[in-house]
Order: structure tokens, then C-alpha cells, then sequence
């Protein structure tokens, strides 16, 4: 099947596999920047199915997105705040500065709110001594959550890891309000970070560093068109690749309008698959065309795969030197999307 297609039961999957790994929390959803580029308006309902009640958006309109989506007693927090201007309604910020609490407090003084404290990684969140200065208003205002982020959970033996954890713990000692500190690296870290709710992200879509994962999604690209190339020709942009011999060359349906980036290609490891057997990309990839050596394949394929079981995000990522995040929330919109 050519397109990309999203496994809903592998996501719920794996969220209740991290669940299950801090049973004395609640386990919430990171569903921002459309579910990892899977689509939030079919991600969140599928979590909310599998018992997920606590969601997770960067923007307030992602929020404003999947509201209606979801029942009454799911809680969906906008992690940038109250931004100036910005329509709440149904959703609670996660309050990240003196400014926005007073924003907040002057524009919503009924509406439900939360709070994000800095404990080290300086990007987001109220500092010790802004956290000191409100810490007694904001408190009797009766927070939904008080939270933080680590900046190397995926490093486990990283020293912020223990520092932040005692940070927090000092931000936080009497705060009655649920407390929330791991994401999935913070879940693989053990139960001093789990606290009152985690928030399940990057794991719950197949990726590191939840190796025990189920893969989430395939990708494959439909063949346009095949070539016979004689040795010595050359194929794609520049001529980067000229056969050594006798060729099929196999142009499949993608790019990096795509998400498939050109950095991928410059080791020359990198491959498509035909079931089990791996095919060899050559030449650039361009905006919208991919070149693959399928001279070894019995038959031409009707299409190819850069997304399978052989062959995750994280693999991709290693070829381009990124992470698996870059890489699905990069996947372009111009894929056939089919859920299971």
C-alpha cells in the first residue's frame, strides 16, 4: 500500500506500556504540533479511547483544534501560556512568567490554569525567584498542574538529571497541586521522576528512547517510472551517481518537499525496501523524486518503502544526522494517509 500509514493501536500501545511503567501516576498525552506530524485530530480521540485524559499542545490554537474533539473531563494544556491575545476557551495555559500570571489573572479570574516552573534547562518557566514572588497567590488560586521539563532525559547518567529532580523538589516541597516533571526520557528514568502525572511524547510514536516501542508508522513511496541506464551514465542532479553496470533505475514519488530531506542521501546508506530486500538510493534526492537502484529485484515494484519495520524513524534520523522527532514531524501532507 502506497502512502503513509499512521497504526492507532500501536500508539495506544505504547502509551499504556509507559503508563504501565509509572503506575502511581496518571499518564497524559503530548499530542503538539499535530500529533507529531500524525495527525491530532485522530491521534487524541485514539488516546482519550485508551484512557489518556490529559493532553499537551505547544500552541493554543492546537488546543482550540482538538477541543471539540474530545469529551468535557479531558484536560488539554497549552505549554507557551497565556499569550497575549489568545483565545483560552476550554483550555488551560501553563503559565510561564510573572507576566503571564498576571495576564492571566486579569483577563480569566475564574478560568482554570497551571504552572511552569525552570528548573535548569532556561527556555520556558518561572525561576526560583519569580516562582517565590507568586508562589503563595498562585498556590490559594488552586493550580490544575505544577510542572517542569528535563533537558537531558535521554542521557541517563547525565548529571542535570539529579540536579534538576532536586530543583524541582525544592520548587515544589508542599505544593499540593499535581506535579508533573518526565516526559517518556524522564519515564525511563525511574519512579523519584514520575511524581503525579507524566507525559507521554516521543515513545508513544515509535521513537527512541523508548526502545521497546511499537513501530507507528510505513511509509511507502509509489514507483512513476523505471530505466534502463547503460554503465557510465549518469542519473539525477550533478551526476553524483554513474552506473558501474548495466541498470534498472526505479523513480519513486517523493522528496524533500516530502520531508524526506537531502541530507539522507549523502552517505550513500541509505535504502528502500521491496519486502524484505533492501534497494540502494542514488543520486540527489530532489524536490519531489527519489532515484533507486532496483537492477536486483526480480520484478519492478509498484512501490518502495523508506519507513518499515527494517528501517524505523530513528534509522532515518542516523542517515541525516537528526533526531526522530525531525523526522515525523516533517512527513509533508501530500502522502495518502490511511489509519488502522
Amino acid at each position: 500500500m502506497s502512502g503513509l500509514v499512521i497504526d492507532l493501536a500501536a500508539i495506544q500501545a505504547n502509551w499504556q506500556a509507559l503508563a504501565g511503567l509509572a503506575p502511581d501516576a496518571r499518564a497524559g498525552a503530548v499530542v503538539k504540533a499535530d500529533a507529531y506530524g500524525l495527525g491530532a485530530d485522530r491521534v487524541a480521540p485514539a488516546l482519550y479511547e485508551a484512557g489518556a485524559r490529559d493532553f499537551f499542545v505547544a500552541l493554543a490554537a492546537e488546543g482550540r483544534a482538538i477541543r471539540p474533539l474530545l469529551a468535557d473531563d479531558a484536560q488539554i494544556f497549552v505549554l507557551s501560556g497565556h499569550m497575549e491575545g489568545e483565545d483560552l476557551s476550554g483550555l488551560i495555559p501553563l503559565l510561564n512568567s510573572p507576566e503571564q500570571f498576571f495576564r492571566d489573572r486579569a483577563l480569566r479570574p475564574r478560568g482554570p490554569f497551571g504552572i511552569q516552573l525552570d528548573t535548569g534547562m532556561n527556555r520556558l518557566g518561572l525561576e526560583p525567584g519569580e516562582w517565590a514572588a507568586i508562589r503563595g497567590e498562585a498556590l490559594a488560586a488552586g493550580p490544575r498542574l505544577v510542572m517542569s521539563h528535563l533537558a537531558c532525559a535521554d542521557e541517563p547518567e547525565h548529571a542535570a538529571n539529579a540536579a534538576q529532580l532536586a530543583a524541582f523538589r525544592a520548587m515544589t516541597g508542599g505544593v499540593d497541586a499535581p506535579r508533573s516533571l518526565a516526559a517518556t526520557g524522564g519515564v525511563l528514568l525511574g519512579p523519584d521522576f514520575h511524581f503525579d502525572l507524566i507525559r507521554a511524547g516521543i515513545g508513544m510514536y515509535g521513537g527512541l528512547p523508548f526502545a521497546d516501542a511499537k513501530p507507528v508508522v510505513t511509509l511507502s513511496l509509489p514507483v512513476i517510472q523505471t530505466r534502463e541506464v547503460r554503465p557510465g551514465e549518469g542519473v539525477g542532479y550533478g551526476y553524483s551517481w554513474t552506473a558501474q553496470r548495466p541498470s534498472r533505475i526505479a523513480t519513486v514519488a517523493a522528496g524533500y518537499a516530502d520531508g524526506l530531506a537531502r541530507a539522507l542521501a549523502r552517505q550513500g546508506e541509505l535504502k528502500l525496501w521491496c519486502g524484505t530486500r533492501a534497494c540502494p538510493v542514488i543520486g540527489r534526492i530532489s524536490m519531489d523524486l527519489i532515484t533507486v537502484d532496483v537492477t536486483d529485484l526480480p520484478d519492478v515494484p509498484k512501490d518502495l518503502a523508506i519507513l518499515n519495520a527494517a528501517q524505523g524513524v530513528d534509522a532515518l534520523a542516523d542517515l541525516s544526522g537528526t533526531i526522530g522527532y525531525e523526522i515525523l514531524t516533517s512527513l509533508g501532507h501530500r502522502y495518502t494517509r490511511t489509519y488502522l
